[in-house]
């Protein structure tokens, strides 16, 4: 049933940025193979796509992405992601935002995050091999946290579901440099602020150009979060090598 699933998403995938390139958006779709550390320690494989829109002064962007993973035949690892942006220029360079992102991971003690804000951004680098962009601005956060039980002196005890919002603000960099016409590095970090908890990522990569439209990347991700749920662990890790496919371009 799993490489079924995996062999439809794939082609979905494969098809998907076809039909999105011919409506005039670019982007790039993947397939990857990780290795998670954290609160599970297990090989997984991934699916995602990126698109990016342009029309006059308003550029949007979306994403999408999923991983599972199995030890031993049982699930270890099942997350996705989705996110949007539509961003306005206000100026040369100054750009205003409106930022949402949602996701569940079974395996992280939230059942789901939510967060939505708006804010200024601003591109620090821009050459023809160097870009370099930051971005802020408040939000409003919301963790669904699952049930758990924990020993509370020396008694198993029930911690019940809850739901925490707070006021956020979100801080995120994004860089990207060309090492030659086939090479790139990049590396984005983001970070979303809240009084119960913190959650900030990284993302590190090089890709390398296949073919016009075929790329391989490996990258190497960090996910921390300052209060996670009692009996979880604080921050995860994960190393992916994946197949990039371009469109749109």
């Amino acid at each position: 049933m799993i490489n079924r699933a995996i062999l439809v998403a794939t082609a979905s995938l494969i098809a998907a940025p076809a039909a999105l390139g011919e409506d005039g958006w670019t982007g790039e779709g993947s397939f990857s193979a990780g290795y998670t550390t954290g609160n599970t320690e297990t090989s997984d494989l991934g699916l995602a796509l990126k698109l990016n829109r342009e029309q006059g002064l308003w550029t949007y962007t979306g994403e999408a992405a999923a991983d599972y993973g199995e030890t031993d035949s049982v699930e270890t690892k099942n997350r996705y992601r989705l996110a949007a942006e539509a961003d306005r220029q206000l100026g040369d360079k100054l750009f205003g935002f409106a930022r949402t992102s949602y996701e569940q991971d079974e395996f992280s003690g939230f059942d789901s995050r939510f967060f939505a804000g708006v804010g200024l951004g601003y591109p620090l680098i821009e050459t023809e091999r160097t870009n370099w962009s930051v971005q802020g601005g408040p939000g409003i956060k919301i963790d669904e946290v699952r049930q758990t039980v924990r020993m509370v002196n020396g008694v198993p005890t029930v911690i019940p579901a809850s739901t925490e919002q707070s006021f956020s603000v979100i801080g995120s960099s994004a860089f990207s440099h060309d090492v030659n016409e086939a090479v790139k590095v990049s590396n984005n970090t983001e970070i979303i602020y809240a009084q119960e908890s913190t959650q900030v990522g990284n993302i590190i990569a090089l890709t390398a150009a296949l073919t016009d439209t075929f790329s391989a990347r490996f990258s190497f991700d960090v996910r921390h979060d300052t209060n996670p749920p009692a009996g979880f662990e604080p921050t995860d890790t994960v190393t992916r090598a994946s197949l990039v496919y371009a469109f749109g371009n």
